[in-house]
C-alpha cells in the first residue's frame, strides 16, 4: 500500500494531504479509498467549515493516478480497475456541501487535475503545471472527467488540452479560467489560509446554500433538485445565524456564526 492521504485541521479548516512524494503524490488505489474516507469525515464534522486539498512537499499537488500499479494489466480490466479506484472518491467529492479548495503547487496532471477540478476554488503557484496526458498513454478518458473539464475551461480549451496532451503553465491555466489566482510559491499557502479563514468566518448555512445551488444550476432544469434548493435557502432564514447577522450589522460589529 504505497502512499497515503492524511487529514489535518486548523481551526475550522480541514486539510486533505496527498502524501506520496516519492512518486510525485501519484494516487494509488489505496489512496483513492483514503481520500473518500477523509472527505466523508470532514463532511460529517460540523466544526469544519472549509476543506483544502494539497500535495505533500513542493514538487506536486498530484501527478496523476499511480499507473505503475496497472503494469501488465491490459484491456477492459484496466478500465474497470481505474474506474472502481477513483469513482467512489469522486462521488464523495461531488456530494461535499462545504467549500472545497485545491492548493496547487508543482505537477497537477491527469487524475490530479481531475481531483483539482472537483474543487470550488483553485489557487496555484507560479511553478504549477497542468495537463491530461491520456492521449500519450493510450487510455480512454471518462465522460465525467471531460464534462468537468469543459464546464470549467469551456469545450474548445478542453479539446485542446485532451487532443495535445501538453502541459500548461499556471499563467496559461489562469487565462483559461482553470485557476482563480496565481501566486509565488512562498505566498501560496498564506493566500489559501487567508481565503479559507475568510470563508470559514461567514455564515455556514449561506455558504452551503450557494454550493448546493451552484451544483444544481449545472444540471438541466428538469433534473434539478428543487426540494433541496428550497430546503437550504429556507434553512438560512430560519437559522439563529440570520438573526445574528442582522443584529451584528445594526451594531456595526463582526458577526459570530454558529451554523444553526
Amino acid at each position: 500500500m504505497s502512499g497515503k492521504v492524511r487529514s489535518e485541521t486548523t481551526d475550522a479548516v480541514g486539510w486533505i494531504v496527498f502524501d506520496h512524494p516519492e512518486r510525485r503524490n501519484a494516487i494509488s488505489s489505496h489512496m483513492w479509498g483514503e481520500l473518500r474516507k477523509a472527505v466523508r469525515a470532514f463532511a460529517e464534522d460540523d466544526s469544519i467549515r472549509v476543506v483544502v486539498m494539497r500535495g505533500e512537499g513542493n514538487e506536486a499537488f498530484v501527478s496523476g493516478a499511480d499507473i505503475s500499479q496497472f503494469e501488465g494489466v491490459a484491456g477492459e480490466k484496466t478500465s474497470e480497475r481505474l474506474d472502481s479506484s477513483g469513482g467512489d472518491a469522486f462521488e464523495e467529492l461531488s456530494r461535499l456541501e462545504k467549500p472545497l479548495i485545491a492548493m496547487v503547487q508543482g505537477y497537477c496532471i491527469g487524475g490530479g487535475l481531475a481531483v483539482a477540478l472537483c474543487a470550488d476554488l483553485r489557487y496555484a503557484s507560479t511553478d504549477a503545471s497542468f495537463g491530461i496526458p491520456a492521449a500519450r498513454l493510450g487510455v480512454g478518458y471518462g465522460i465525467g472527467g471531460i464534462e468537468s473539464l469543459a464546464s470549467v475551461v469551456g469545450p474548445s480549451h478542453a479539446k485542446e488540452i485532451l487532443y495535445t496532451a501538453r502541459r500548461y503553465s499556471a499563467a496559461e491555466a489562469f487565462e483559461m479560467g482553470m485557476v482563480n489566482r496565481v501566486s509565488e510559491p512562498a505566498e501560496l499557502r498564506p493566500l489559501v489560509e487567508e481565503i479559507a479563514q475568510e470563508i470559514a468566518g461567514n455564515a455556514p448555512l449561506t455558504v452551503r446554500s450557494v454550493k448546493v445551488l451552484s451544483r444544481e444550476l449545472q444540471r438541466e432544469p428538469g433534473r434539478r433538485d428543487t426540494r433541496r434548493i428550497a430546503e437550504v435557502i429556507g434553512a438560512c432564514f430560519a437559522s439563529e445565524d440570520f438573526g445574528e447577522g442582522v443584529k451584528a450589522f445594526m451594531e456595526k460589529r463582526s458577526p459570530v456564526f454558529k451554523g444553526r
